[in-house]
Formats: structure tokens, C-alpha cells, sequence
């Protein structure tokens, strides 16, 4: 008996959100010295571009993974709407205690859609912070 094949299925989303790259157990010198310009005590912003990938086999019924509109809305409301034009340091609660870096913002985002799927379906986030500088979750 042959396997049903699996596909990936993308879907792009973005999101602009300002934040600080600081640790409140070091000194402001090697603040500076680790995080540079992503330092700045008044913030700095991007537009964020995530890539969410999911893996499964084909529904039968459907001729889908998932319905890329039904990957839209979770998407959008599990991180656009609350990421969106917010100061992840002061407005995101997951990042109350937690530096909102590039990979521990795509580690987020992978726990909140993870969370929300299905768990036959593979789950991969791809997260840009700039056009050059991009974090992916889970690595392999």
C-alpha cells in the first residue's frame, strides 16, 4: 500500500511592530555593546514578513492541506492583529519577560498557530526582520 502523498502548502503574512533588543541584568555599556542601534531606549521598528508552512496529506473531500483563507484568519488573529503597529517590549504579553529577538519572536509564533492546527499537520514559521535577516522554527 502506497503512502499518501504529503504537501506543503505557504501562506505570506506581515506585520509592523517596534521593539528592543535589551537585557535588564546587564549594564547599559554592554547593552550597548552586544545589541548596538537595537538598543535604543526609545525602540526601533520593521516590517516583519512571516512565511507559515504546513505539511500534511491531501483531504479527499476538499482537495486541500488547509484552506489557505482558513490559514489567513489564524494567522491574522493569533499575530497580525495582536503584533500589529504594537511595541512588542510593552504591548505583547509574551514578550513582557522574554527579549523580543528575531528568534524568540518566530518561536512565539509558532507556539500560538501551533496551538491552533491540527496536530497531523506540520507546522514551519519563517520570519523576516529585514529583507537580509530571517529566523525559521523548528531548524530542521
Amino acid at each position: 500500500m502506497t503512502e499518501a502523498p504529503r504537501v506543503t502548502v505557504f501562506r505570506k503574512e506581515h506585520f509592523n511592530a517596534a521593539h528592543r533588543l535589551h537585557n535588564p541584568l546587564w549594564t547599559a555599556e554592554k547593552n550597548k555593546e552586544i545589541f548596538g542601534l537595537c538598543n535604543n531606549p526609545n525602540y526601533h521598528g520593521h516590517n516583519y514578513e512571516i512565511i507559515i508552512q504546513v505539511t500534511g496529506t491531501i483531504d479527499p473531500e476538499t482537495g486541500y492541506v488547509i484552506d489557505t483563507k482558513l490559514l489567513s484568519d489564524l494567522a491574522q488573529t493569533e499575530v497580525c492583529k495582536k503584533f500589529d503597529h504594537k511595541n512588542l517590549n510593552l504591548d505583547v504579553p509574551e514578550f513582557a519577560d522574554l527579549n523580543p529577538s528575531a528568534e524568540n519572536i518566530v518561536i512565539v509564533i509558532y507556539n500560538k498557530l501551533r496551538a491552533k492546527l491540527p496536530t497531523t499537520l506540520d507546522l514551519k514559521i519563517r520570519l523576516y526582520e529585514t529583507e537580509r535577516n530571517f529566523v525559521e522554527f523548528p531548524a530542521n
